[in-house]
């Protein structure tokens, strides 16, 4: 990027001046004329570890005294957002302060929160999962605090200089030298936005970035540039984008060996102690060797094989070999792994995420797994519900959802499920390994993780199985990362637009009047026809609703003086609402009434509000991380997919269907309005966006009986025009995803006669009262059990008289029994393999509504398997098998003669072979 974006009159007036580091190359500003090297790793290596930079703080005194400081300077202090970005559609974790304003601030469709604003916002990073612990600086979670800046052509907050200045009195005002401080250029470039940047280093460690956001890819009027190969326009909107690592902070002002003494000293403590390893606290040998570890680690990067390398610069240093330091550190950074982690899995379950194969909840559980692989290394027996709570119960003030006690359970129910897998996963490894040996194959990276997605087996179990099978597998020290890396982004379906063809045509007619939501109980409306193609009418304004958010369309008639046709379909394209129609044609310029189909209608709104009382009466009874995975409304019956932890019981049923028809019994008013996107979402939270992340600056809210969301469907006025909710079914669809579906309204009460016309005619048929049909049908059941086993004991009796009754026939010195004998399948195989076992031939048949057939053969001339294809053929049907054993039938019972013949023929010429 330019030089000249660089050339701040702050740094001039402060007296710095532009070097280039005789290291790397990069340009960076100083106050100390003297200074030949950037400051960042690995140009200069860390100097603060014994030698802290700033005042010693914690992790909360540091947060306050960079939210208050800002506060001073003028900067609103905002809440945090959740670590869980339900605002967002592309990503599933909060990775950045600036995140919590994408799409929409950053790209000018809505204002922020405040202008300027500060914020600490924790952060979910797994891309260096597998660095966390060994580094001595890596973590999971993390928290950026920040102040953003949104300059407007209209409004200018402030821009580079003002920022680097907040920067440096910041870092003063916390005891730092800022002599001491050097500013790195540093481009940045990402999510199709870009700027000039700055690090903020100091004691060789970067504890700040400064982005200035302020190119787009976006075409506008200005100078364009080439950055990376793709051009880069001047953005309307200036941001300032900064990150303050609070974690680096709290660290360089305590001096401590790794951040996670500093960062985490209580758990680190508490931790040791569970694994045995509490006399190493104050052992200067460990706190030296950490030392110097941390210190080599942030000259180089560690991942994959480049761990090796680390451990034999820090073993040279100490002068003992590498295989020794490896044994004498790796517990230690595996408790590391263990502290970060289970604080990262706090924010994760106190934040609703339910752990689960897809999505966030998969990143969820690969914590959980790999915490309680690395609790096994270490032999720690308490459980990992305990150490999360532990954790929550330290962040103290920061606000959690989600109830302790529901934590605890997800937690447990995750640890019994790892047990569950590692069990399972021995018998799968096995087989893999056993493959891939007699291939004389490595065990590829793919398969391992196909294993670990599809299995949840972890990889170092599959490296110990496959290395006892003789195995060899490709596991690189990278892997979690990698996993991570590959579910850590949406990945969204192209869905094929069916009438992006019309897309030109329609930019040219006016936006549709949204009768439906004016007057969503009419039926009846006056329209003129803007424009009618391909069965496509356009109309001036319209109550019919366009098919979307999991809600059907409208159906109904349109009547002009003309023609008279039905409307089978609406779609919504832009603000242009498309009528499909059959029957008939319409002409541009003519006035017509439409009339849309009133049942319908109410059934689709009925089941659309019932939806939404559904949920909340769901999120009372089981937990506030219920949220809605997805919804198709109907108008006989609906279904609504939630976010749970574990299948839901009949009585948990029995409460959520009591806790929504009391909010239908109580009448209340359906509220809807538009609001500003910003403003909605600090009244509300995210949990408006239950049904996905609506586009635009203003969104439509609508509240039903607790339960407020961003939604765009039709509903009904008041609670209790829903008039009863009938829970139908719960099915377990996919792990951590239940399906509720139920009937609302006339379609509830169809539903209920349906099943009491069940009840009456089972009733009927037993001759007896309602009352007393459970115990009759409890006493049919037993005594159907118990003369089942009696037919079971009479039938063997049968097939032991039949054995004794079979006398073969000698066919080239081997007996052969070819018989019909009408008995189940079961026992015609019981015979056959009889005679079978002691080398010889049966083809024993069987009649009932159809044939049976098998055959059974002790010598190895006579393939079954080929035979019986040819006998079954002839009675209309299939049958197969193996060589020594094969089975089928068919309908036509009347060849049944026919078929034994031929079979007879094709084991004697089998045998004369």
């Amino acid at each position: 990027m330019l030089e000249e974006e660089y050339q701040l009159d702050y740094f001039k007036t402060q007296g710095m001046t532009r070097k280039v580091c005789k290291a790397c190359g990069s340009a960076f500003w100083t106050r100390d004329s003297s200074r030949e090297v950037c400051g960042d790793a690995p140009c200069e290596p860390y100097n603060f570890i014994g030698n802290p930079i700033f005042r010693p703080h914690t992790l909360d005194s540091m947060r306050e005294a960079y939210l208050s400081f800002f506060e001073k300077q003028g900067h609103t202090r905002i809440e945090r957002y959740p670590v869980v970005a339900r605002w967002r559609d592309d990503i599933y974790l909060t990775i950045a302060s600036i995140a919590d304003f994408q799409p929409f601030v950053t790209s000018g469709i809505v204002p922020p929160p405040a202008n300027p604003l500060t914020i600490s916002q924790p952060c979910i990073r797994l891309n260096d999962l597998d660095s966390v612990g060994k580094s001595g600086r890596h973590l999971t979670t993390f928290e950026m605090m920040a102040h953003h800046a949104f300059n407007t052509p209209n409004e200018e907050i402030y821009w580079k200089d003002r920022t680097v200045e907040l920067c440096d009195q910041f870092i003063a005002s916390i005891g730092g030298d800022i002599n001491q401080v050097t500013y790195k250029e540093n481009p940045w470039i990402g999510g199709g936005n870009a700027g000039p940047s700055v690090e903020v280093l100091i004691g060789g460690l970067e504890v700040a970035t400064l982005v200035f956001m302020s190119l787009g890819r976006q075409k506008t009027d200005g100078k364009g540039y080439d950055l990376n190969g793709e051009m880069y326009y001047p953005m309307k909107l200036r941001i300032v984008d900064t990150g303050y690592g609070l974690e680096r902070f709290v660290w360089a002002s305590k001096g401590s060996p790794t951040i996670y003494d500093a960062v985490f000293p209580e758990m680190v403590s508490h931790m040791m102690g569970l694994a045995g390893l509490s006399h190493m606290l104050d052992n200067k040998e460990y706190t030296k060797i950490l030392a110097l570890n941390a210190k080599f680690a942030g000259l180089m990067d560690i991942s994959g094989t480049n761990l090796f390398n680390l451990r034999k610069k820090v073993a040279a240093a100490i002068d003992i070999s590498p295989e020794k330091l490896d044994k004498m550190i790796t517990p230690i950074e595996k408790v590391y792994a263990v502290v970060d982690h289970t604080r990262c899995l706090a924010y994760m379950l106190g934040d609703c995420i339910v752990p689960s194969n897809v999505r966030e909840g998969y990143l969820a559980r690969l914590v959980i797994r790999r915490t309680l692989r690395l609790m096994t290394d270490l032999r720690i027996e308490e459980p990992l519900a305990d150490l999360i709570e532990q954790q929550t119960r330290i962040l103290g003030d920061r606000k959690f959802e989600q109830d302790i006690a529901v934590v605890r359970e997800i937690a447990d129910r995750e640890t019994e499920k790892y047990a569950q897998t590692l069990e399972r996963g021995t018998r799968i490894v096995q087989k893999v390994a056993k493959t891939y040996k007699a291939k004389s194959q490595r065990v590829p990276l793919a398969e391992i993780m196909t294993l670990y997605d599809s299995h949840g087996i972890q990889p170092e179990m599959v490296r110990d199985i496959a290395s006892r099978e003789g195995a060899v597998v490709d596991l690189p020290d990278n892997f979690y990362s990698m996993v991570a890396d590959s579910h850590s982004e949406s990945k969204k379906e192209v869905e094929v637009d069916k009438t992006a063809k019309y897309a030109e045509r329609l930019q040219t007619l006016p936006p549709t009047k949204k009768l439906y939501y004016e007057q969503p109980t009419d039926i009846e409306f006056e329209a003129v026809v803007l424009d009618f193609f391909d069965e496509f009418a356009v109309l001036d304004q319209t109550l019919f609703y366009p098919e979307g958010g999991g809600q059907p369309a409208d159906t109904g008639t349109l009547v002009s003086a003309e023609a008279m046709v039905r409307v089978d379909g609406v779609v919504k394209v832009g603000e242009v609402v498309l009528h499909h129609i059959t029957g008939g044609m319409l002409q541009r310029g003519e006035r017509l009434k439409g009339m849309v189909d009133e049942e319908r209608r109410w059934s689709l709104m009925r089941h659309h509000t019932g939806t939404h009382i559904l949920l909340h009466a769901a999120k009372e009874v089981l937990g506030a991380h219920i949220h809605q995975a997805g919804a198709q409304k109907g108008s006989e019956s609906s279904r609504v997919d939630i976010r749970h932890f574990k299948h839901i019981t009949q009585d948990e049923l029995h409460r959520i269907e009591i806790a929504a028809n009391r909010m239908i019994m109580a009448s209340q008013p359906v509220e809807i309005s538009i609001e500003d996107r910003t403003k909605a979402e600090q009244k509300y939270g995210f949990s408006l966006y239950q049904g996905g992340v609506p586009p635009g600056r203003d969104i439509r809210v609508v509240k039903v009986a607790g339960d407020i969301e961003a939604c765009a469907g039709t509903h009904c006025r008041t609670t209790g025009e829903v008039g009863v909710i009938k829970i139908m079914r719960v099915e377990h669809i996919q792990d951590g995803i239940e399906r509720i579906e139920f009937a609302a309204g006339v379609a509830a009460i169809y539903y209920m006669q349906h099943l009491e016309g069940i009840v009456a005619s089972s009733a009927e048929i037993l001759s007896v009262q309602y009352d007393n049909l459970p115990p009759t049908v409890t006493r049919f059941f037993t005594e159907w059990k118990d003369q089942k086993k009696e037919i079971e004991r009479i039938s063997a009796r049968l097939v032991e008289l039949e054995m004794r009754s079979l006398v073969p026939e000698s066919l080239g010195g081997i007996d052969v029994v070819i018989r019909r004998i009408d008995l189940p399948q079961k026992d015609l195989s019981l015979l056959a393999t009889s005679i079978a076992e002691n080398g010889g031939v049966a083809l024993i048949a069987g009649a009932g509504d159809t044939a049976r057939v098998v055959l059974a053969s002790g010598d190895s001339r006579v393939n079954a398997g080929e035979i019986i294809g040819q006998v079954c053929g002839l009675l209309g049907g299939k049958g197969g098998g193996k060589p020594s054993m094969a089975q089928g039938g068919g309908p036509d019972v009347n060849q049944l003669d026919l078929a034994l013949k031929v079979g007879r023929e094709r084991i004697i010429s089998a045998l004369h072979d």
